[in-house]
């Protein structure tokens, strides 16, 4: 039995907790996927995985060995692509995470693009507006737009995403339009519930960035409800510029203060520092740093 099928069997139990699932992604009976583990751990003379009836989870030298053969299987999973694939044919699966919203706008037709160019590449995409563990979850880069937190990955800029508020003209009319900054503190604003701190909004003021705290009956943790919800006259909201450009277009919403903009948010793709991109998932980073779809402001 190749020691590979047995390291990449093994990785796959460890990464889905499951012996039936790393069987289902290799093809291969759940039995089989154990036996290749028991091997595995009887060659090492170390038990990588503690197995109940209902769990499995990594000793700490399964942690280890995680760690340390990841790399293996993804170089040795380059190799053989770029030896089959020396006319730049590219095959094999992505998985990528996205936000829900960005994903469906702007992601949505550039992986199309992708996938049209590369007939034999498969493209899994999840999209969820919680921030997805790349490792945990079996994916090969995440899509993400605001600030960086996970110090953890590698961090790909492919563009600028600006930060918009506005409003509805009905709500300008009701509630009258803010001509400062500050002035949205007597203003009903959506919180944005994915923040930190979604009761502050930043803005730049003669030539500085200014915290300015806002309130609001309403929190919605997806940018693209925010821009619906403004869209609908009932307050005043602070959105990434792909939402709302569409609505800003057809005069369904007003910016507020455009000459205040902060520091754009950045659209970026995410992937573990320990593993080495495959061609394919290179390629695509390229590409999708390539395209103005995803990297323009829209608005």
């Amino acid at each position: 039995m190749d020691k590979i099928d047995r390291m990449r069997a093994f990785a796959l139990v460890a990464k889905n907790a499951s012996f039936t699932l790393a069987a289902q992604r290799l093809g291969k009976s759940a039995r089989l996927v154990s036996k290749y583990v028991a091997d595995l751990e009887d060659s090492l003379g170390v038990q990588l995985l503690n197995r109940t009836t209902r769990s499995v989870s990594l000793t700490d030298a399964g942690a280890t060995y995680l760690a340390m053969c990841e790399p293996l299987l993804d170089g040795f999973d380059e190799m053989e692509e770029t030896v089959r694939n020396a006319q730049m044919s590219l095959r094999g699966v992505i998985r990528i995470s996205a936000p829900t919203g960005f994903g469906s706008l702007r992601l949505a037709p550039s992986l199309a693009a992708f996938a049209s160019k590369h007939p034999e590449v498969e493209i899994d995409l999840k999209l969820s507006d919680r921030r997805v563990s790349i490792i945990e979850e079996g994916l090969d880069l995440a899509i993400r737009i605001g600030p960086m937190r996970d110090s953890s990955l590698k961090v790909r800029q492919l563009g600028p995403m600006p930060l918009i508020v506005c409003a509805s003209p009905a709500y300008l009319a009701r509630a009258g339009t803010p001509t400062h900054p500050r002035a949205l503190a007597s203003h009903d604003c959506i919180l944005d519930g994915a923040m930190a701190d979604p009761s502050i909004w930043r803005f730049e003021i003669e030539g500085e960035e200014v915290a300015v705290q806002v309130n609001g009956r309403l929190r919605a943790n997806a940018p693209a409800a925010s821009a619906r919800l403004a869209a609908a006259g009932v307050a005043v909201a602070r959105c990434p510029a792909y939402t709302v450009a569409d609505a800003l277009k057809a005069r369904e919403l007003v910016e507020l203060f455009p000459q205040h903009r902060v520091t754009p948010y950045v659209v970026a793709a995410l992937f573990p520092q320990n593993r080495r991109l495959t061609t394919r998932v290179r390629e695509l980073i390229d590409h999708l740093a390539r395209d103005e779809l995803i990297c323009s402001a829209g608005a």
